[in-house]
């Protein structure tokens, strides 16, 4: 039987190894996700193992709970008294900035989108257990206000060299500095910076420009001297005040590192749900290679029965197959997996992230996980055609014409009703019921009614294949009625065909409105809640200097400007965004949108909270909340509850200014709203404000239009790459349209033959296969984007309350799925049509 497995195997090697397509790509995806987010891992634990000392001296609350810097900082005398501790070798201070961008000369940014812009001063303290930080790689180090040095990569991103006028941008009171380039460093021990750029500064010029000038650090290294980490910790933690802490510098690479990889975490979700969709559009691909396949040798299973195999035995060979085909894709796909990697690590690279220099981690885990998928979901495709392979009577050797067993029609219609109900169930409780996990409950329900629709699918497409083949035979007469005929002879395989675009279709449709849905939210949200004229943002997403405001307040024809800042804070041991606003200012630009009290009641030492924030927490006007803050734990009077789909106050807690000022936030601005007077040209100012801020290109100044596209740019963003990963899909879809259409013209060999030799042209042979290929690219069109469709709404009702209230069916996008879908269907005929009207007429009949 092992020896028949093997023969029957090579004899269809091309046949099965387009099936592996499908188990390639989805192998490729979980490889390909494992080997970045390990590589990704890799490499931030090496860039942080050389950002900490042995032990690590900082202020209590020296930064927020979102990581960002804050104004509280330890004294240079502290530093000096560390270094006489006892097993210390030395003690360091770093002064450090997450606001300091570099320029190139073409005048764009280097870095931001995500990877922080680092103002450092110099020092050659080592990193914790004796690794190289920052050292030197050309030049000198920086000796005065005049001079910077940057590492390797951004000087040469930027085309600076060594004696060249650096500019850069600053988020403190100086927006713009020009010093001169004298030196470049890297991290010794091949860290790479990931995509951040760093500027180093001399002490004293860093504590000008970051910390007012002040004698001050932000923390402290101490670097050990013959002892351990946690010994030297103990002794340094026994010297400091009250205030500040020493942890390990593993604790404090552990801590950041550990941090940042939970954060881009969703990278390995995002990917792995990619995969899985390719693994169940692929697995309707192999079930209906394996069905014909079987189909076809039926007569040599019955040969194989008469002559004494056993059931098991039969079944044993067809999955053995299937194990060997398994084996082959998930090789082939780890292979493209790397390759997969290699290209997500260039994307990512666009958006700020550079993992160039880090080599791919490939950990055995991902070569484990790439075969245990690539077999496991090849099999368990393969399981019913194999099963039902073992149903065949060995009697039924002895006749001219073997048939397959088939299950009922109605048992496949009662289970697929019974999954569409259960998926429906699922994802109403993720919608709207209180369910840990709602969106598993979704991801569930959708998964449960897909495949419960293409196990029904034999049933429920029956009237679109046959309004099909009405038509065909009204427009292309005979040709045409056996066209639709085909297509309704085998409707297992008919529906099978076209569940595998269904799938990906229904997805794309459930984006595309979507989508539209929140582009249309968006534009509604700022038009009928900005009364801003102009809104001025940093390009790269950090907040900016507070001179900005400054300048664009002095520019005629301004008539008032209102900043926005963004904090976060603890509540309830949770992370919370916090905002800070100007009271007066903000009402005179934008409708804040408040349920109860008025922004006029918010004061300093007081705040305002958002209704489901409120909601949640049972917080009325006159109640206080107690607020984490760098400071410490402030209690904070409510004073107001505002709508929780304002598009401006859109976290749960807003104060004002001078609060985050006093709870030692950094002061920077995130956003500033600018009115304009009365009968002034508008677009004249927009041109001066641009002038005050053209030495900043990290700053834009965008009207209400520009602001609303500046909004719907990211939307656009990811719709684009989950069209782009979902298109792999659809090509499995496709390649299984060509696989079933090229198996049914070898498995009708003999029909072929007698349809030409009565008379039946070669043009007309490739039109009918044409045809076919049309009617089931349509079904699959049809059930898709009406699932699709239903999937969107029930979406965008459920997300009604979180600010998208505009639902849009974008119908002339979705007709040209329909109509390309049929255009795809003619695509995926030409090879097999091809090679349909190329068979001998008499060896065609001849055949068995």
């Amino acid at each position: 039987m092992l020896k028949a497995a093997w023969k029957s195997l090579l004899g269809r090697k091309l046949r099965l190894l387009m099936s592996t397509f499908a188990i390639v790509l989805g192998v490729a995806f979980v490889a390909g996700s494992m080997i970045f987010t390990d590589t990704l891992a890799r490499s931030f634990d090496a860039i942080f193992a050389s950002s900490v000392g042995d032990v690590v001296v900082r202020p209590v609350g020296g930064s927020s709970d979102d990581g960002t810097p804050t104004t509280k900082t330890l004294p240079a005398s502290l530093v000096q008294d560390l270094a006489s501790v006892d097993g210390a070798a030395r003690a360091d201070g770093n002064v450090t900035s997450f606001g300091v961008f570099v320029v190139g000369k073409d005048g764009k940014v280097i870095g931001g989108q995500g990877a922080p812009g680092i103002g450092l001063n110099w020092n050659d303290a080592p990193a914790a257990h004796g690794l190289e930080g920052l050292e030197i790689t050309a030049g000198h180090e920086p000796t005065g206000p005049k001079q910077v040095v940057l590492d390797e990569s951004t000087a040469e991103q930027a085309g600076y060299l060594i004696g060249d006028t650096v500019q850069l941008v600053t988020s403190g009171k100086q927006p713009v500095l020009r010093p001169t380039l004298v030196g470049t460093a890297s991290f010794g021990d091949g860290a790479s910076t990931n995509g951040a750029t760093i500027t180093i500064f001399d002490t004293a010029t860093a504590q000008k420009l970051f910390v007012d000038g002040k004698d001050v650090y932000n923390d402290a290294w101490v670097t050990a001297d013959g002892i351990s980490q946690a010994e030297l910790r103990d002794n340094v933690a026994a010297r400091l005040p009250a205030g500040f802490e020493a942890v390990t510098g593993d604790k404090a690479a552990d801590e950041s590192a550990s941090d940042l990889v939970q954060a881009i975490s969703f990278i390995s979700t995002f990917l792995l749900i990619f995969a899985g969709i390719s693994l169940v559009v692929g697995s309707f691909l192999i079930v209906n290679t394996f069905s014909i396949l079987v189909a076809q040798r039926s007569r040599e299973l019955a040969l194989l029965r008469a002559l004494g195999a056993s059931r098991r035995q039969v079944t044993r060979s067809v999955l053995f197959e299937a194990v060997v085909l398994g084996f082959v894709g998930a090789t082939i796909g780890l292979g493209l997996g790397v390759l997969l990697a290699m290209g997500i690590r260039t994307l990512f690279a666009t958006f700020g992230l550079d993992l160039s220099g880090q080599s791919l981690v490939f950990a055995p885990r991902t070569v484990l996980a790439a075969y245990v998928v690539g077999v496991l979901v090849t099999v368990a495709a393969a399981y019913v055609p194999a099963r039902r392979s073992a149903r065949i009577a060995p009697v039924a050797a002895l006749r001219d014409d073997v048939a397959m067993p088939e299950s009922s029609l109605r048992r496949r219609l009662l289970f697929g009703a019974v999954l569409i109900v259960a998926g429906a169930g699922a994802m109403l409780a993720g919608l709207y019921a209180d369910v840990p996990r709602p969106g598993w409950w979704v991801g569930g329900g959708i998964l449960a009614v897909l495949l419960g629709v293409a196990a029904a699918a034999p049933v429920i497409s029956r009237p679109v294949v046959a309004s099909g083949a009405v038509l065909y035979r009204r427009v292309y007469g005979t040709v045409g009625n056996l066209a639709g005929q085909n297509a309704l002879r085998n409707p297992r395989r008919t529906a099978a065909t076209a569940s595998a675009l269904m799938i990906g279709l229904a997805l794309v449709t459930t984006m595309s409105i979507l989508g539209s849905s929140a582009k249309a939210s968006v534009d509604q949200t700022v038009k009928e809640n900005f009364f801003a004229d102009l809104v001025v943002s940093n390009v790269v997403g950090v907040p900016f200097s507070t001179t900005i405001a400054d300048r664009i307040a002095k520019t005629d024809g301004v008539a008032v400007v209102s900043r926005l800042r963004y904090a976060n804070a603890s509540f309830d041991g949770g992370g919370q965004g916090l905002m800070g606003i100007e009271p007066k200012t903000l009402e005179r630009v934008a409708d804040v949108g408040m349920v109860s009290g008025s922004v006029e009641d918010l004061r300093d030492g007081t705040v305002m909270v958002s209704e489901s924030r409120a909601a949640d927490d049972d917080l009325a006007i006159g109640d206080t909340v107690t607020l984490k803050l760098p400071s410490g734990k402030e209690r904070l009077e409510v004073t107001g509850i505002y709508d929780s789909n304002s598009p401006l106050l859109f976290l749960p807690f807003t104060t004002t200014l001078k609060t985050l000022e006093n709870a030692d936030f950094a002061p920077a601005d995130n956003y500033l709203l600018v009115g304009l007077k009365d009968n002034v040209d508008a677009f004249a100012v927009q041109r001066a404000i641009e002038e005050q801020t053209a030495d900043l290109p990290t700053v834009t100044v965008k009207d209400q239009a520009g602001f609303a596209e500046e909004q719907r740019a990211p939307i656009d963003q990811l719709l684009t790459i989950i069209y782009a990963l979902l298109g792999l899909a659809l090509v499995i879809a496709v390649l299984g349209i060509v696989n079933t259409l090229a198996l049914s013209v070898i498995e009708r060999t003999r029909e072929v033959g007698l349809l030409r030799a009565i008379g039946l042209s070669r043009a007309q042979l490739r039109r009918m296969i044409r045809l076919e290929a049309v009617v089931i690219a349509v079904l699959g069109a049809v059930l898709g984007v009406g699932m699709g469709i239903v999937f969107g709404v029930a979406l965008m009702s459920s997300l009604r309350d979180d600010g998208l209230e505009v639902l849009v069916v974008p119908g002339w996008q979705l007709l040209l799925y329909v109509v390309a879908a049929g255009l795809v269907g003619v695509l995926a005929a030409v090879l097999p049509a091809r090679r349909a009207a190329r068979l001998d007429v008499l060896q065609a009949i001849a055949t068995e």
